[in-house]
């Protein structure tokens, strides 16, 4: 097997040397459901982006037996992930020295976006299951053109499975009384043409911190190819989830001395999501095909929060502990639909290959304050009821020049529309409303400089956009501009023998940031004007022999700043210097295994770069400097027969004791634990 950078597959087809082989389909595969792609599957996908690529597979995330997406993701270059509790009920993704605490990043399942509200806000509130997917594409730099908004960082697109013919069962068991089974189930027609499956997961733990949660996860699919130039899929998932988390964290007195115990025990996140996606692909010629995708999902999060009567929380005397907010409850509703016209022509007499693409979305919020009693009780008066809802129309073009055999140049131009509205049912039903149109243009390049080096690079115009609550924070228009960025790449990438490569350069420009934190307390964000950011990433993947290979990362952004604003001059919160990951790889017979390190630098807490962690929640304890941590994780698995395998893991394998986040209290890494699983094939 070709070596991966750190479960990243570098799958670099380049010239004249070619992909992994699974990546190819053979003439007479069998039919797949048509998918919109970040990356793509031909054979010379990745060597024709002209940003730094990352193809994550099936094989990869198995060996790492994660419990979340999150667990995947803290191990790619370029990614720090703010980690809240073990199963990532939120997100909390920084790419690229963009904060992990503002998401700046599209996040895609099957190219569909999947959090609630890119326009209307609140991002964090789902989170795919990493039971149910099958690969990830991640794509930066001037590729990701293509896809918006909050395409500053880059893309992150989720693949889910398609079940094979038969049953597969996977189980889960390990501490904190977690257990976990995934059952995948398909057929396909003897032709092949037409398939359906599901994957089911229902995974229940008494949680680290006892942060419990009992989560059910179901994803159905079907595809079927209508005749030889039409095919259609449709994708039903729905989740649920009961997670008894807060955004309360502990008090320092007790971190220090290593207290584990939760520090708000009635608080709870109730999830549920439902979401419906329907693909059609149409080969108009040999030369030409067109891709619609239309979709719709519904997320309810309901947050209810309760006051903690403890000494510590009464001793404090601070909001974040005695506060009785009750429930906060939010729902989200998104209608979209995309179309891509991908067409291969011969302008000017050079190989071409263009794209057309035009995106069509609603999307509308409800959120309402419900003064409860205790959580028995999850009833009483909404004395705050607020609707927000935003349309957007999006367009983009672009083209690759084939100049020469290795030379190639991309152009590219989006255009993104939308507008606002905010309306308090609570308030007499005042509403006030705003509008926004942003031209992003980009152009990128790729040089096939040997055999076993091309280079890439570009630069392109990003943005993300400020959401109602921000750009209609008091029902007023707060004229606050979306995030512009301009983002300049250039990297390297290839392959030699044993060896696998990737080197990237970085640097953002924002003339404008939007972030929490102002001296203005009737406002819940502000413009913070311009910020820079540059940096290093590279990943390296080495075969060793013997059956042992090593894969390593490094991500180096020594500049992070505000430029401007009254944190003029400090790092942005929740961007570490350094991120490295080291993994060592044996695999020998039926028997695999990886023992992993994964290093963060120290990051600050809030834009002020306050160094202290108060140690009585002093200003709900946003800030404070975290020490750098490193975390070893140990895996293996044994294929007993073709049909059963047994795994086990031990992850964070020295007790190491460390911060994760701090929001009103401190966020503390998952102790040493343990886990043991079975797979099983009918």
């Amino acid at each position: 097997m070709k070596l991966k950078p750190l479960i990243v597959m570098q799958a670099l087809a380049i010239g004249s040397y070619s992909m992994a082989a699974s990546a190819e389909e053979p003439m007479n595969a069998e039919f797949k459901m048509p998918a919109l792609q970040v990356v793509g599957s031909e054979a010379d996908s990745i060597s024709r982006q002209t940003g730094a690529v990352i193809i994550i597979d099936r094989e990869e995330i198995e060996r790492i037996q994660p419990t979340s997406t999150e667990d995947v993701l803290r191990r790619v270059p370029g990614i720090n992930v703010k980690t809240e509790e073990e199963s990532a009920v939120v997100s909390n993704v920084g790419i690229r020295g963009l904060s992990a605490s503002e998401s700046k990043s599209l996040i895609l399942e099957d190219g569909v976006p999947v959090a609630p509200g890119l326009f209307i806000g609140n991002d964090r509130y789902f989170n795919p299951r990493i039971q149910r997917m099958e690969g990830i594409e991640i794509l930066k730099g001037s590729s990701s053109l293509r896809y918006g908004p909050s395409t500053i960082g880059g893309v992150i697109n989720y693949q889910t499975k398609t079940p094979d013919d038969g049953v597969h069962l996977s189980t889960r068991f390990g501490s904190f009384n977690t257990r976990e089974a995934t059952l995948e189930a398909g057929g396909r027609t003897e032709s092949g043409d037409s398939f359906a499956g599901i994957v089911a997961t229902r995974a229940l733990s008494d949680g680290f911190m006892d942060k419990d949660y009992r989560m059910s996860d179901i994803m159905i699919k079907a595809g079927t190819k209508l005749n030889e130039n039409h095919s259609l899929g449709v994708k039903y998932s729905y989740y649920q989830n009961e997670a008894n988390i807060s955004y309360r964290g502990l008090f320092l007195d007790d971190y220090k001395s290593g207290r584990t115990y939760n520090p708000a025990p009635d608080d709870y996140f109730l999830t549920d999501r439902r979401a419906v996606d329907i693909n059609h692909e149409w080969h108009l010629t040999d030369n030409a095909t067109l891709t619609t995708l239309a979709y719709w999902s519904e997320v309810s999060r309901d947050y209810w929060r309760y006051g903690v009567n403890t000494a510590a929380s009464n001793d404090a005397g601070r909001w974040v502990y005695t506060d009785s907010l009750n429930g906060n409850n939010r729902s989200f509703e998104r209608y979209g639909a995309e179309t891509r016209l991908s067409v291969d022509h011969g302008l000017f007499g050079l190989n071409n290959q263009a794209e057309f693409g035009v995106r069509w979305m609603t999307e509308e919020s409800d959120d309402k304050r419900i003064r409860a009693t205790r959580d028995q009780d999850r009833t009483g008066v909404n004395d705050r009821h607020r609707e927000d809802s935003a349309d957007s129309l999006a367009a983009y073009v672009m083209n690759r020049f084939e100049i020469t055999e290795r030379f190639a140049v991309t152009p590219g131009l989006r255009v993104e529309s939308y507008k606002q509205k905010r309306k308090v049912l609570t308030q007499n039903n005042e509403s006030e409303n705003t509008s926004n149109t942003e031209v992003l243009p980009g152009i990128g390049a790729t040089y096939q400089l040997i055999p076993e080096a091309q280079l890439y690079g570009g630069v392109y115009r990003a943005f993300s956009p400020a959401s109602n609550g921000v750009a209609l924070d008091g029902l007023k228009d707060q004229n606050l501009d979306g995030e512009r960025s301009v983002n300049y790449e250039l990297g390297v990438r290839g392959d030699s023998g044993p060896m696998s490569y990737e080197l990237t350069g970085f640097y953002m420009d924002f003339d404008n940031l939007v972030v929490t934190g102002n001296s203005d307390p009737n406002l819940s964000r502000s413009n913070a004007g311009e910020s820079k950011h540059y940096g290093l990433e590279a990943a390296l993947g080495y075969e060793l022999g013997g059956g042992f290979s090593v894969d390593t990362n490094l991500t180096w952004v020594p500049y992070s700043r505000f430029e401007a604003g009254e944190n003029s001059g400090n790092r942005l919160p929740y961007s570490p210097k350094f991120l490295a990951n080291v993994a060592l790889n044996y695999t020998q017979g039926k028997f695999s295994s990886s023992l992993t390190a994964h290093h963060r630098g120290e990051q600050y807490g809030d834009p002020t770069n306050l160094e202290d962690i108060p140690n009585d929640a002093a200003g709900g304890i946003w800030g404070g400097e975290m020490s750098s941590y490193t975390v070893y994780d140990f895996f293996a698995q044994y294929q007993v027969s073709e049909q059963f395998r047994v795994r086990g893991a031990v992850k964070n394998l020295t007790d190491k004791h460390y911060i994760t986040g701090l929001r009103q209290g401190i966020y503390v890494g998952p102790e040493r634990s343990f886990e043991v699983g079975f797979d099983y094939s009918f």
